[in-house]
């Protein structure tokens, strides 16, 4: 059964009051106890009761969110009121350290830290607990929080045993408690075979991404497949963010339809059940969830694929947006931290727009002459991307402007690079050869995909700021609609909107980029805007610098160094191995040649040096220890050591308390580097009597209140620099640290407000030119981070956006909306065109002339005497399944039935049981044809342009169905006449019939119970 095109505009919206209220009511239930929470729960019941009698579509929404809200709260609340109880939260409360069985919940995730010691998240479910001799048995979800060592690998199922402190979760967060582990885990339970198969799939294709591609490609392939970035270049990742593709790393719809996809494309072309379609494709749905680990896009993917799957072995429709509330308000019941979720939000927003915007826009673009790919993949990245724009500004703070064409070049890389990605999972661990021999092919889409981030990154003002929080994402939403209804509403205002765009990238970026002005020219010291932490550059001319720290994170470093021009680091100052100050030192370091990195004296107990010399070494340099007194000399910039004493790097040493502490001499101008120092350590330096006198002073640990205010006035600094992030968690820089700087007549120049810092000058002049900030440029502080989670259409979603519509050749004469210049049938109603509603009256111009005739047919004349008309040609007819009555109501001849001879004039009335189907009705001399899907018009066949042969001729008027909601002037059934035929002289029509499958034609099927036979008639005996 076909579906017009104007049926589909039809928004089947009844699900989403009810998903509505189950996720508003999500969003508050963290805040509220389970008291309130089961008071709201009864005020929604009471208030549906006293609405059960009321008639009307406003009262049926109502009832829905009300019930919405009941469940809600009612669910909540029983959760609320069983966290209250429990022995978990109440140990939390006072701080103690307990013994627990776990059962971890999903793969720890590496946590950003420096570059020994890392440290692993992980989500699990405490089953029992151990406190105070007194056994308790649970079920509460918690936090771990654990080193890197013992825990990484650990799988989903996997039950361990540990020793932790307990401690209150944040407000709003969906769990219990949160554990600190004090050491490595003790097995107690394996996990279950299926757990470790997906485990071996996962690792196998990530070892041979490791083996075969280079370090990029080789991260990115397993995040692409499977969503694992355990093994994703920093650096790389930061790229994916700042060009709008960090939703190819979070496994989503698009990957759930190319698995489904995959599996069922063979069943259908083996006519296979509808229901063992639906079987086979939800076992390879868990299968691929249980690989892909259950993260909020991959839920809401397969909840609307696991309703496309019912949908289809029930037999009813696959409609996306009821699917799409099905899936969110049942996710939401099941696992109400969804709610929260930035991930979630964002994947349900831009399925939305892909469904809803995409098919119209792809049409339009369609209609405009682009082809159907280009129009589907331009209205599919640019529904999401305008969608989902608010929510990521009231996020990060950001606007993405190179987010539509850097998806538009990455797409055609994706579906090949997840394809080869599955195929060499299993492969791999069967023939090892194999399977590098796939992730060989996978690496060169990879490479693309890779190719394409970097560059749209690296472009300028590739991301543009934006007031962050609920205030900024409204105010980005209401300028979007805005513009979307003033361009929908006033269609001269589009050109006017084109060209001032044009004119903006053209003219204004170019001359923006002229007038940045970064760096400045003469720059001696840049303090790099890298969030909480110290990242300095000294520019020694050449692409050549010194580095002093490298910020907490390898992306803001890096482009701080490529705005700079340095391409080679000579030599490398780490005050100390925290991870504020060699977090980004990979991200630094990658791609560039470096020389020396020097440090203090460490503490021996120190385990993070023997990573930060692994990274050194494989970045081509060497780790040197310098002392108080030692000195270096690089290209004119000279450094003088001041301390730590070696002494006093003990085993029990603070590591903030040991920091090298340098003068820097470059230009004349003096620079102290003070690290992370705090009073006590100031308080020494300054009774040794160390010359401590300088120009610029980089304030001590980021502004830190724990300093030495005769230390500060004893530098006799003009300036200050203090690196520090913006809405750190620490209180830096300290009022009472800014007060002693005031006092000493120091100036204080900030890189959470002013961006980049830079001195420029020389020793006698010189000042401190600020960049401004960058926007998305700063490291998020921990757990601030956007997850991953763009997501995409599911593949009833994709096709709806990729619906086509036949173009229909222009008229001859003075054309009407909606009207196509048919001449209308004799006083008789005896043959010719179909019959036009009476108050219309004839067309302009008279009756229709026959149609040229083209091709091998033009040049022949019938017999004399013949009335012209279209010749009869192959017309498809409904045939009635074996031994069984036709579908249609009523009995009696039909048009399905082989006829002995075709008569010419009228027949009786018909009703809708006797009538053929739309598209399926014959074709008579003069008869108009209708497209697929052109909204009802018919138009001569001599005036249409693109494939004639796929089109249906249309009996009747363009009335359309009686419950079509465009149906419009619809002629009366009594005018409904059986269109003549035309006969070669006057001889009946041979036919002949033969079975064709429904969808694939000219592929024989035997015939089934229950299935309709689309036969064609054809012409045996009519002359040529």
């Amino acid at each position: 059964m076909s579906t017009g095109p104007d049926r589909r505009r039809v928004l089947d919206l009844r699900l989403w009051p009810l998903a509505g209220a189950v996720w508003g009511t999500g969003l508050v239930a963290p805040l509220l106890r389970w008291s309130a929470l089961a008071l709201i729960a009864g005020a929604a019941l009471g208030a549906a009761a006293l609405l059960a009698r009321t008639r009307g579509p406003a009262a049926t929404v109502a009832l829905v969110v009300l019930a919405g809200v009941a469940v809600g709260s009612g669910t909540a609340a029983v959760r609320e009121a069983a966290r209250e109880a429990s022995p978990l939260q109440a140990a939390a409360e006072a701080g103690r350290e307990a013994e627990v069985v776990l059962t971890v919940r999903g793969d720890p995730r590496v946590l950003a830290g420096g570059a020994g010691g890392p440290r692993v998240l992980l989500e699990a479910d405490v089953t029992e607990l151990l406190d105070g001799g007194t056994v308790h048995h649970l079920d509460d979800a918690v936090l771990v929080f654990a080193d890197a060592e013992g825990w990484a690998g650990r799988l989903p199922g996997q039950q361990l045993r540990v020793r932790a402190g307990l401690g209150l979760p944040g407000v709003g967060d969906d769990v219990v408690a949160v554990l600190s582990a004090r050491g490595p885990p003790e097995p107690v339970g394996g996990p279950g075979t299926v757990q470790r198969v997906a485990g071996d799939l996962r690792h196998s294709l990530g070892a041979a991404s490791e083996r075969v591609l280079d370090d990029r490609a080789g991260g990115l392939l397993p995040g692409l497949v499977v969503g694992d970035t355990s093994r994703m270049d920093p650096v790389l990742d930061e790229e994916f963010q700042r060009a709008g593709l960090a939703h190819l790393t979070a496994v989503s719809g698009a990957n759930v339809a190319i698995v489904v996809a995959g599996v069922l494309r063979p069943l259908r072309r083996r006519a296979v059940d509808r229901r063992g379609q639906a079987l086979v494709g939800g076992l390879a749905l868990v299968g691929f969830v249980v690989l892909a680990r259950p993260s909020a896009s991959v839920l809401r993917a397969a909840a609307m694929g696991a309703v496309t799957l019912l949908a289809l072995a029930s037999g009813r429709p696959r409609a996306a947006l009821p699917a799409l509330g099905a899936a969110v308000t049942v996710l939401l019941l099941v696992e109400p931290g969804l709610a929260r979720d930035p991930g979630f939000t964002l994947s349900v927003v831009a399925t939305a727009a892909i469904v809803l915007l995409a098919p119209p826009w792809a049409r339009r673009l369609r209609g405009h002459g682009w082809p159907a790919w280009p129009a589907d993949a331009v209205a599919v990245s640019a529904a999401a991307g305008l969608a989902t724009a608010p929510v990521l500004a009231g996020l990060t703070g950001t606007v993405s402007l190179v987010s539509l064409p850097a998806n538009l070049l990455a797409a055609p890389a994706v579906p090949a690079a997840t394809v080869l990605g599955l195929l060499a999972a299993p492969a791999g661990l069967v023939l090892p050869w194999a399977g590098d021999a796939l992730v060989g092919l996978a690496g060169w889409p990879v490479r693309w995909i890779v190719l394409v981030a970097q560059r749209a990154a690296a472009a300028p003002d590739a991301v543009a700021g934006w007031p962050a929080g609920t205030v900024g994402a409204l105010l980005l939403a209401v300028l979007l609609l805005g513009a979307g209804c003033l361009l929908w509403r006033f269609p001269r205002v589009r050109p006017l909107a084109l060209a001032a765009l044009v004119a903006l990238v053209v003219v204004g970026w170019p001359l923006r980029q002229g007038l940045d002005g970064w760096p400045p020219d003469g720059a001696l010291v840049v303090a790099c805007d890298v969030g909480q932490g110290d990242g300095l550059v000294l520019p020694l001319g050449d692409g050549q610098g010194v580095l002093v720290d490298a910020g907490p994170d390898p992306a803001p470093i890096d482009r701080c160094l490529d705005r700079l021009g340095i391409d080679g680091l000579p030599l490398v100052l780490l005050s100390h191995l925290d991870a504020d100050h060699v977090g980004g030192l990979a991200g630094a370091l990658d791609g560039r040649t470096v020389g020396v990195v020097a440090t203090g004296t460490l503490s021996p107990a120190d385990d993070r040096a023997p990573g930060v010399d692994a990274l050194v070494r494989r970045a081509g340099g060497t780790r040197e220890v310098l002392v108080p007194g030692n000195r270096r000399s690089v290209a004119g910039v000279g450094v003088e050591v001041l301390a730590p004493d070696p002494r006093r790097a003990t085993a029990a040493a603070d590591p903030n308390g040991i920091s090298l502490v340098a003068r820097v001499t470059v230009g004349g101008l003096r620079l102290l580097l003070t690290g992370d120092i705090g009073a006590d350590e100031e308080a020494a330096l300054l009774r040794t009597g160390a010359d401590l006198r300088a120009d610029v002073l980089k304030v001590p640990h980021h502004g830190s209140g724990d300093a030495d205010p005769d230390f500060l006035a004893a530098t006799g600094a003009r300036s200050a620099l203090i690196s520090v992030g913006t809405g750190n968690g620490y209180g830096h820089p300290a009022p009472r640290l800014l007060g002693w700087l005031a006092d000493a007549g120091i100036r204080v120049h900030r890189t959470d407000r002013d961006g980049d810092l830079a001195v420029v000058g020389t020793a006698g002049d010189w000042g401190i030119a600020a960049r401004g900030t960058d926007p998305g440029g700063q490291a998020a502080p921990p757990g601030s981070r956007l997850p991953d989670a763009l997501p995409d259409a599911l593949p009833s979603a994709r096709a709806v956006a990729t619906d086509r519509r036949c173009r229909v050749g222009p008229c001859g004469g003075a054309c009407r909306p909606r009207r196509a210049h048919v001449a209308p049938p004799g006083g008789d109603r005896r043959g010719g065109a179909a019959a036009l509603p009476r108050r219309r009256g004839r067309a302009p111009g008279g009756a229709r002339p026959p149609p040229r005739r083209r091709g091998a047919r033009a040049g022949r004349d019938g017999p004399a005497g013949r009335r012209a008309g279209r010749r009869a040609g192959a017309v498809p007819v409904r045939r009635s399944p074996a031994r069984r009555r036709h579908r249609g109501a009523g009995g009696g001849h039909r048009a399905g039935r082989r006829p002995r001879r075709l008569r010419q004039g009228a027949r009786p009335r018909s009703d809708a049981g006797r009538r053929a189907l739309r598209r399926q009705a014959e074709r008579g001399a003069g008869q108009g044809v209708q497209g697929r899907r052109c909204r009802g018009r018919r138009v001569p066949q001599g005036l249409l342009r693109r494939r004639p042969h796929r089109l249906r001729a249309q009996r009747g008027a363009p009335a359309g169905r009686s419950h079509h909601p465009r149906r419009r002037h619809g002629a009366r059934r009594r005018d409904r006449r059986r269109p003549a035929v035309a006969l070669g002289r006057g001889r009946a029509a041979g036919l002949r019939l033969r079975r064709q499958h429904r969808r694939r034609r000219r592929r024989p099927v035997p015939p089934r119970p229950g299935r309709g036979h689309r036969v064609h008639r054809g012409r045996a005996r009519a002359d040529r």
